[in-house]
């Protein structure tokens, strides 16, 4: 990995909760969900319309309904994932349930009997990401020790006692490792300087054993509103009011120990445990339109706009140091600096960047009677400008140190990640009342420069039934994902991280009326 990804390091450390770049990602590079009928074809529902996915992908497709429908969905994943850092492999398993596309769809009257042109609207729920996860790794590291970032962040122009006060400035990070003699200040040449504990042991060649557990809870949901309709059955348009909810708990564990038995350089192990939440909400809007020159093909185009969120995140941490010679525990927790509370509170607010979506897809015997349809093919073609996702203050006044923090961290995200395209494909064969379907998913990777081939794929299958207005339709969805975990970061150091290979597989059941 080259320094454009080692560099950053939270320079204003007033923050008392720090967003970091993975947070943009989190929220920005996942796999399009929906109802299993729309997973089973790849996610590949941008032109055909007819499904409540639409209201996520292209609202235009809502405009293809004549009659009203109700929708409920609901899957079961089972995450496989091999983890491998400094050399060492992993394997971890975690299983989950989630919430599929659920919702309804109304068919407006129309007033005029002349007119050929239709109206409906839908409101629908989707989880859009599932963050339920654990990454355990562990290696033996000569070159860099995750206590280097607590000196980095106290060089930085930190004042000693700002950091030890009832209301530290850093009470998550610094403070508790400064109490915990795990870094100190000293004068070298006239000059003061931060050191850390384990600089002995790096300076020495010597190994560090590290060891990672991350567990990761929650999800990502949308609310969306719809309006649509077709002109003709030729042209088909549609608009979304969607309403982003973010739930999302991280708990980390990293454990750093000396592995030699040479006691003079006093280090012996610690334990760092940092737990946060973030919750919020958001806005956004979509817009589509679906154009339909011959009966059998269709052409689609969407553009979602940002997603404003407002998010609150609360954090604790507690480090838990053994020294030797002379033989020393220490547990230090946040809250000492906090003022008394147990955690601390931050709000802010986060936009994700604009999303594209052409599409096409050609339907076999494209007849008024849909029974008599033999099948089709679709696929969309979905551009993101990862590196336009952005951070700012909630307050009415933000300080200049928030504002300088939130511009770096802009910078950051936009030197680190890049625009990406991400193509989906699929089809499906009717047999009467019975289809099968197929589908494949790519998802592009989002990072300029990265150590491994970060990307998601689907390989997606499933059947359905439709029959006298009820339908049912089961799908198997198998992601693969090929990503990496940073550990810590360093200014000067190049980064490390754990090459993460994870295979889901994702059940999906989808049953709905006509009415």
């Amino acid at each position: 990995m080259k320094k454009t990804l080692t560099i950053f390091l939270l320079f204003i450390v007033s923050k008392t909760i720090a967003q970091i770049p993975e947070d943009a990602m989190r929220y920005t590079w996942f796999p399009q969900s929906g109802t299993a009928r729309s997973q089973a074809i790849g996610g590949a529902i941008g032109s055909l319309g007819g499904d409540l996915t639409s209201n996520f992908v292209n609202p235009a497709g809502i405009g293809f309904y004549k009659t009203g429908e109700a929708t409920i969905s609901a899957g079961y994943s089972m995450n496989k994932q091999k983890i491998a850092y400094k050399g060492l492999l992993q394997n971890d398993n975690k299983n989950y349930f989630g919430l599929g596309t659920s919702g309804f769809v109304l068919a407006i009257p129309n007033e005029s009997v002349s007119s050929a042109s239709t109206k409906s609207a839908s409101v629908a729920f989707t989880q859009k990401a599932n963050f339920n996860n654990n990454i355990q790794y562990k290696g033996f590291n000569n070159s860099s020790s995750f206590v280097e970032t607590f000196a980095e962040e106290l060089a930085s122009g930190l004042n000693l006692t700002d950091v030890l006060s009832t209301k530290s400035t850093s009470p998550y990070t610094v403070a508790p490792a400064y109490i915990s003699f795990l870094i100190d200040t000293a004068t070298v040449g006239g000059k003061k300087v931060v050191r850390s504990l384990t600089d002995k042991i790096i300076d020495a060649g010597r190994y560090l054993k590290q060891e990672m557990n991350k567990t990761t809870s929650g999800a990502m949901y949308e609310l969306a509103g719809t309006y649509a309709g077709s002109d003709g059955d030729k042209w088909f348009w549609g608009a979304t009011i969607g309403v982003p909810i973010i739930n999302f708990e991280n708990n980390t564990v990293f454990k750093e120990t000396d592995t030699s038995s040479i006691t003079t350089d006093q280090f012996k192990s610690f334990t760092f445990t940092d737990n946060y939440t973030t919750k919020g909400v958001g806005i956004n809007g979509k817009f589509g339109l679906i154009y339909r020159p011959k009966e059998y093909i269709r052409i689609g185009l969407a553009i979602h706009t940002p997603s404003y969120m407002s998010l609150d995140d609360e954090r604790k941490t507690s480090l838990a140091t053994t020294l030797e010679n002379p033989f020393k525990d220490t547990v230090i927790n946040s809250s000492t600096f906090t003022n008394g509370q147990e955690r601390g509170l931050a709000s802010y607010a986060q936009t994700t960047p604009w999303k594209y979506i052409l599409s096409a897809s050609y339907v076999f015997r494209e007849v008024e009677d849909v029974t008599k349809q033999r099948g089709f093919i679709s696929a969309d073609i979905e551009y993101v400008r990862h590196n336009r996702s952005r951070f700012s203050s909630n307050a009415e006044q933000p300080s200049e140190g928030d504002k300088a923090y939130y511009n770096q961290l802009s910078s950051v995200i936009k030197n680190i990640y890049k625009s990406n395209v991400n193509v989906r494909v699929g089809g499906e064969v009717k047999f009467n009342t019975i289809m099968a379907r197929l589908g494949f998913g790519y998802y592009g990777s989002p990072y300029k420069e990265t150590p491994n081939t970060a990307n998601k794929m689907t390989f997606s299958g499933g059947l359905g039934y439709r029959n006298k207005g009820f339908f049912a339709d089961l799908t198997y969805v198998h992601l693969v994902t090929n990503d990496f975990d940073v550990p810590y970061r360093l200014q000067n150091t190049l980064t490390e991280f754990a090459s993460v290979k994870q295979q889901t597989g994702n059940i999906m059941a989808t049953i709905g009326v006509k009415f």
